[in-house]
Order: structure tokens, then C-alpha cells, then sequence
């Protein structure tokens, strides 16, 4: 009962992170399944992308009624996100095969280099958002963006990692979009693209529904009170404290 509170407090404090500060639940709860929970890491890929799958629903369903949705661009993402996800799903069953545990190993190099390049990503934001800001608008490449969403999917199926924040950052480096509009599609393909991971990811037997359970049912009302807490917490601070955290983090990651 006690473990099933934490798991439930756990989701409550990265529910109010991510409706806080807009990082993704990838970041934000895969590290603390890995090192809190101490769920084996191909288990906490698979379940935090179910994870991330239902909180999103509810955002990318605003999103479609205001019109703030690319649907080209989504289909576009995911014509590459698909495939690119069902490949990294299946590099981690082929290790896992040949090195059984050994693949969490593996996982936790891989996200703990993710941790490392999105926080200082995250860090230059605004910076390259100053630089794009009056850039002529681009040539939409369904092709360039495909190939966006291959990389970002064969990412998050290895790591769960990257469905919203590399594609965001991708999308800003070479598209021209308003920033509602950069959001909402993004969001919507991230729904797509971690409902193909989970289901992956399910079929593998990587995914702990109770777990996924206990965290939606914490993440929900966090959500709604990190919302609500977006205009009273000083949020460029607040971000620089997490991509500090995220950052060693990923640091441990790699060299434990």
C-alpha cells in the first residue's frame, strides 16, 4: 500500500512539473522509475511511454478543436516516426536476446546521453527562437520532416525519450511555424507516435499497467495544479534547476 502512495505521489509531482514548465514526461519520470523506482529499465521505457500516451490525449484533443494542428505535418512526422519506432523497439528485443539484462545497460547509455544533449537544447531555446523569429518562412520538405520523425521515433522506441522535445526542437531549427501551432502538432504526433511505442512496447511485456495505473492517477490532478501554477513560479529558473538535474542525471547514466 505504501509503494502503491508512492508511485501515486511520484506521478503527482512529475504531473505537476510537466504542466508547470511544458517538459516532457520522458525526461522528467523515466530517470526517477530507473533510479527511484528501480523498475528495470526496458520496463520503465515501455511504461513510461503508456504513460505519456494517455496524458497527452486529453492536450492533443484541444489542440484538434482550436485548429492549432498541422495535419500534413503530422502525417509527414509520422510516416517516419512509425517505422523508426518499430526498429528501435526491435533492436531492444534482438539485445535482449542475446545479453537478457544486459540490455538495460544499454538503455541507460542511451538515455543518459538524451538527458545530457535535451537540457542543453532546452537551455538554447530561446536563444534560437530569437534567430528564427524573423526568418523568412521555409519550404515545407514532407520528405525533411519524415526523416525528422524516423530519428525521433527509432529514439523513443529505444529510450521513450524525445517524443515531444527533439521534434519540437527539429521543427524550430528548420520549419517556420507559429509557436501554437508548433505545439499542437507536435503534441498530436507525439500521441501517435507513443501509442505505436507502448503497443510495441506491450506486446514485448514491457510495459507495468498497475504502475502506469498508480502514476496517471497522481499525474492527473498534478497536471491540472501545474497549470494553474504557471503564472506564480519564476518558470526560467525553475527550467534551469531541472536541465541542472537532468543533466547529472544523465551524467550518472553514463559513467555508473
Amino acid at each position: 500500500m505504501e509503494l502503491a502512495a508512492l508511485k501515486i505521489l511520484i506521478g503527482f509531482v512529475v504531473g505537476t512539473l510537466i504542466g508547470m514548465t511544458g517538459l516532457g514526461g520522458g525526461v522528467l519520470l523515466l530517470p526517477i522509475l530507473i533510479f527511484g523506482l528501480r523498475v528495470p529499465a526496458i520496463v520503465a521505457v515501455g511504461s513510461d511511454a503508456a504513460f505519456n500516451f494517455v496524458t497527452k490525449i486529453g492536450s492533443s484533443w484541444v489542440h484538434l478543436t482550436k485548429g492549432t494542428v498541422r495535419r500534413r505535418v503530422v502525417i509527414a512526422l509520422a510516416a517516419g516516426s512509425a517505422p523508426g519506432s518499430i526498429v528501435g523497439v526491435a533492436l531492444l528485443a534482438h539485445l535482449r536476446r542475446l545479453h537478457g539484462d544486459g540490455v538495460n545497460d544499454f538503455i541507460k547509455s542511451a538515455v543518459g546521453l538524451l538527458l545530457i544533449c535535451i537540457p542543453m537544447l532546452l537551455l538554447m531555446q530561446r536563444r534560437i527562437e530569437e534567430r528564427v523569429s524573423n526568418r523568412l518562412p521555409t519550404a515545407k520538405s514532407f520528405l525533411g520532416m519524415t526523416l525528422i520523425g524516423l530519428l525521433a521515433g527509432f529514439l523513443v522506441g529505444m529510450t521513450s525519450v524525445g517524443s515531444g522535445s527533439i521534434i519540437m526542437m527539429l521543427l524550430l531549427l528548420f520549419y517556420s511555424y507559429p509557436p501554437k501551432v508548433m505545439v499542437g502538432t507536435d503534441i498530436v504526433h507525439a500521441v501517435l507516435l507513443t501509442g505505436i511505442t507502448s503497443v510495441l512496447h506491450f506486446r514485448l511485456g514491457n510495459v507495468d499497467l498497475p504502475l502506469v495505473g498508480y502514476l496517471l492517477i497522481g499525474s492527473i490532478p498534478g497536471g491540472l495544479l501545474g497549470a494553474q501554477l504557471t503564472t506564480r513560479v519564476p518558470m526560467l529558473w525553475l527550467r534551469r534547476i531541472l536541465c541542472a538535474i537532468l543533466l547529472a542525471t544523465g551524467a550518472r547514466m553514463l559513467w555508473t
